[in-house]
């Protein structure tokens, strides 16, 4: 066997400028405007010197029960708007999906809306009681 080793790689030449002048070569440590290697060309999306791009996180998907709670209650079915948001919020602890805020206010606002119907509720009966009571001390009647 013999002791020799190949000879070193031959350098790439770098191409003539317009002009006739080659570019210099980088000075040791110096890095170039595309990257640690003369010529080399970033990466698409990557800018000279500013290294990978920022990922971005993704949202979380938004429960759709979430959604419909906060339309029902919108829309007048508080009752609904208060089923779907428990549901909703049960779920979104369990699976971690987003969508928090919808099913809370969706229940909040068919809580209230169910509050203020039963008032209006409350409120006619009074008043239907307190006519009528008034009308019945009058002594008219529908028989005389």
């Amino acid at each position: 066997m013999s002791d020799t080793t190949p000879p070193p790689p031959e350098p790439t030449p770098v191409p003539p400028q317009p002009g006739g002048y080659a570019p210099a070569p980088p000075a040791y440590g110096e890095q170039t405007a595309y990257g640690s290697q003369p010529g080399q060309q970033p990466a698409y999306g990557q800018q000279p010197g500013y290294g990978q791009p920022y990922a971005y996180p993704t949202a979380p998907k938004t429960n759709t029960l979430a959604i419909v709670s906060l339309v029902l209650s919108l829309v007048g079915v508080g009752l609904g708007g208060i089923i779907t948001g428990h549901l909703a919020l049960g779920q979104i602890k369990r699976t971690g999906e987003g969508g928090h805020g919808l099913a809370l206010a969706g229940t909040i606002i068919g809580y209230v809306g169910v509050a203020l119907g039963l008032l209006v509720i409350i409120g006619y009966v009074v008043v239907l009681a307190v006519f009528g009571a008034a009308w019945a001390s009058t002594g008219y009647s529908y028989y005389n």
